[in-house]
């Protein structure tokens, strides 16, 4: 998948030199080192045995220039074409962009070259990708050996979903630029369909009935177009903690309905209504003194103030 980094403003894609050993993945990359400009390449890490073999991958980081604003970065890499380092090319092939089978030309490497396309489509189906979506170019090498294989023969048994090819010679470079570019132009033109934003539906108009009268009446006018998400999150929200919950929504009364149920429901005001409420306000407003839980007992006349008549 294409990598953006807005903040660089760059565009990094991958694209991966795939097929069996000694095809020349590795030679392709190593022409291209040497002909792209030193300020537009990377370093070029091999990692090789005594004979000369790739075990892990050559990496190439290329800068073709700007595209749409973005800096556009392009990472070579190669796999391994022994069989048993499967796993290796497993780990390449993750997040791939753009692939090169590089197929050997020459009539016993035949077998090789359909083992290791198949390994090729076993691999990526692992991972999740769709070999026919994925931009491709297939490239027959070494087509400056004696006693190769016809291109009809190649495509035959290589080719026959019609994938865009090239003959090459990866040694003197013929075919390895034009390989290249046609693989970049692919990865690119993907690039740009899947950053195609997305349209949102579109909204389809409610027509309601022109009502007419029998003397020609005046009719009504079409309501306002309505989306169908559009009525789902006016009836409902997610609930709060919840991912999936929905609680309804109370929407508030429009104005004119409001008024009309006032007028309906609301008595009309009298006198004694107005002082009735008048006093039920002023009671309201007013705070009541609690009566006492109990009265005092009066106090009784002692038996001396009886007898003297005080009081």
């Amino acid at each position: 998948m294409v990598s953006i980094n807005y903040s660089a403003r760059e565009v990094c894609c991958k694209i991966v030199y795939y097929g069996p050993g000694l095809s020349g993945k590795t030679t392709n990359l190593q022409y291209v080192h040497s002909k792209v400009p030193q300020n537009s390449r990377g370093k070029l890490i091999s990692l090789a045995t005594e004979a000369d073999r790739t075990l892990y991958f050559d990496f190439l980081p290329i800068n073709i220039g700007s595209i749409n604003g973005l800096t556009a970065k392009f990472q070579l890499y190669t796999v391994p074409g022994q069989v048993y380092y499967n796993a290796t090319r497993k780990l390449v092939l993750r997040g791939v962009d753009g692939l090169v089978f590089v197929a050997d030309s020459q009539p016993d490497k035949m077998d090789e070259n359909i083992e290791s396309l198949s390994n090729l489509e076993e691999n990526l189906r692992e991972y999740g990708y769709d070999p026919s979506e994925l931009p491709l170019v297939i490239q027959y090498n070494k087509r400056d050996l004696p006693g190769v294989m016809s291109v009809e023969d190649l495509e035959k048994q290589l080719n026959p979903q019609g994938r865009p090819y090239f003959e090459a010679s990866a040694t003197v470079g013929n075919g390895v630029f034009d390989t290249l570019k046609l693989i970049i132009k692919l990865v690119l033109e993907k690039a740009k369909q899947s950053a195609v934003p997305r349209r949102a539906p579109a909204v389809t108009a409610v027509e309601q009935p022109v009502a007419a009268s029998a003397s020609g009446g005046v009719a009504t006018a079409p309501a306002p177009p309505v989306a169908e998400t559009a009525r789902d999150d006016a009836a409902y929200r997610p609930y709060p903690g919840s991912g999936t919950g929905k609680m309804p929504v109370v929407t508030p009364e429009e104005p004119a309905v409001a008024e009309a149920a006032a007028t309906v429901d609301e008595p009309t005001p009298t006198a004694e209504t107005h002082v009735a409420a008048t006093a039920e306000t002023e009671s309201e407003a007013t705070p009541q003194m609690a009566p006492s839980l109990r009265e005092r007992p009066k106090k009784k006349r002692g038996f001396f103030s009886r007898l003297f008549g005080k009081k």
